[in-house]
């Protein structure tokens, strides 16, 4: 299965992943409490409405006794100087039919407190068969009949009893069958806090209060991270060129402990490669310039030696001799790169290395797309890359190059025409003074100091025979990374 798609969504860089990961901790760990007080707050919450709506329907039960005891024609009465002094805890009316409500949506609370009710009111009042509970909006609640709205009564009637502007909660009707065409209509508020019969998990208050201390979290995060971030990203950054450019000043030990620790490590490494380095080129200098003088004092007594056979094989002996002692120091020379890194736009320094071969006929061929500039030691680069295309024009006739450039790499292959290489001699044929053919032209240095040079930077080659002939060279070279 391709996860492409995915590694592209997740962030490469230390500090972009942090800041992930801070925030999916922080909405985790939000959501975690959040869920936690939720569930202990929902159940307290629903214990007291269940006792404040059992506390309500206690009344309810005790007004509907009290108005069955009397006589029906003082019930009106009763009723209409309770509205004169300004109304009761609740609304109460004693109608012909059962008056439409319009319900509120259905909550957890909202079934809490219609069961209670309507339990105890059956407990309470068993002669009772038909009593319905449930909840109504103010601005959709009709009172009296299904013709009058609570907003058309008096205000003393009702509206200081059941509006609670600017929060107009929902009301509670209870509406109870005394007998054939006689219904008791009882509406009433929730007593605080349950007025409301808020089931809101969250408030835009709280919200707010959390996206503010997570924004406050990240940006503290991205400060402490930026900071340690710094001198560990020129710490990656020196490790990629160091393989193309080990002369670098040291770096700077700051940070984390474990930052100054690594960068610590990472220049002493330094040092001590820089004096290896130094040291060896010294020896082979030093070995080059004391091999020569027994070389040419040979040489001055084989002269003196009157078996001309004898002479002749042991000029030879010093002819290869001295092949030898050059070599190994053109190799220390072509390999130890003491130049500067660049940027080069890659297709016109191919131009000119092919330019020499192309004179009488075309030779050497460029296919590429547009190559952004590449970064390397420009010297070393093109002594890479002549020794290659000159041993495919020497051995192949013809070459054609092919300039590809990829997200992290530089990809060149070169394909001759000439009859490749033994599949048994294509690992060997690297190593110092390996040739497959037996010209005077040549030492068999070329492929060797072209792959170290490869190395170098950071990349790697690859010799392979084509199926329909010749010799394919895959190179890809990494780009440095800023």
């Amino acid at each position: 299965m391709n996860h492409d798609w995915l590694e592209k969504l997740i962030p490469r860089s230390l500090l972009s992943r942090t800041l992930l990961l801070t925030l999916l901790s922080v909405v985790l760990a939000q959501g975690i409490a959040t869920s936690i007080w939720y569930t202990q707050s929902k159940r307290t919450q629903l214990e007291g409405l269940e006792s404040a709506s059992a506390s309500l329907a206690n009344m309810f039960a005790s007004t509907t006794t009290f108005f069955q005891s009397l006589p029906v024609a003082y019930r009106h009465v009763a009723l209409n100087q309770l509205r004169n002094m300004g109304g009761t805890r609740f609304f109460v009316s004693f109608n012909k039919e059962k008056i439409e409500i319009t319900p509120i949506e259905e909550t957890q609370a909202k079934k809490v407190a219609t069961r209670t009710v309507s339990g105890i009111l059956h407990e309470q009042l068993p002669s009772l068969n038909t009593i319905d509970v449930d909840f109504s909006r103010p601005e959709t609640l009709r009172v009296l009949n299904n013709d009058i709205l609570l907003q058309d009564l008096p205000k003393s009637w009702a509206h200081h009893t059941l509006s609670l502007e600017p929060l107009n909660p929902p009301i509670l009707v209870v509406q109870m069958e005394l007998k054939q065409d006689e219904w008791i209509y009882i509406a009433a508020l929730l007593p605080a806090p349950y007025v409301t019969l808020d089931d809101t998990l969250i408030t835009a208050d709280q919200v707010v209060f959390i996206v503010v201390i997570t924004a406050l979290l990240l940006f503290f995060t991205y400060i402490l991270i930026r900071q340690q971030a710094r001198p560990l990203k020129r710490l990656a950054k020196a490790a990629n060129l160091f393989s193309t450019d080990i002369e670098q000043p040291p770096l700077k030990e700051e940070g984390a402990a474990e930052i100054a620790i690594v960068t610590r490590a990472f220049n002493r490494m330094q040092r001590r490669l820089q004096r290896h380095l130094r040291e060896r080129e010294t020896l082979f200098r030093s070995m080059s310039h004391d091999l020569k003088t027994p070389i040419t004092r040979l040489r001055l007594r084989a002269e003196l030696i009157d078996d001309d056979v004898q002479a002749a094989k042991l000029n030879k002996d010093l002819d290869d001799l001295e092949i030898m002692v050059k070599g190994a120091v053109q190799t220390v020379r072509d390999t130890d790169i003491h130049e500067n890194m660049a940027a080069i736009d890659v297709i016109d320094f191919l131009a000119m290395i092919v330019e020499p071969h192309n004179q009488n006929r075309i030779r050497v061929s460029i296919e590429s797309d547009a190559v952004p500039p590449f970064t390397c030691k420009p010297l070393a680069f093109k002594r890479c890359l002549s020794n290659l295309i000159d041993n495919g024009v020497k051995y192949g006739d013809k070459v054609t190059i092919y300039v590809m450039d990829a997200k992290h790499t530089l990809d060149i292959t070169l394909i001759d025409e000439g009859p490749g290489i033994p599949e048994q001699a294509l690992d060997s044929v690297f190593d110092p003074y390996v040739r497959l053919h037996d010209d005077n032209d040549g030492s068999g240095l070329g492929l060797g100091i072209a792959r170290d040079i490869i190395h170098a930077h950071g990349g790697d080659m690859v010799l392979s025979n084509r199926s329909e002939g010749g010799l394919q060279v895959d190179i890809s070279f990494p780009r440095v990374e800023e």
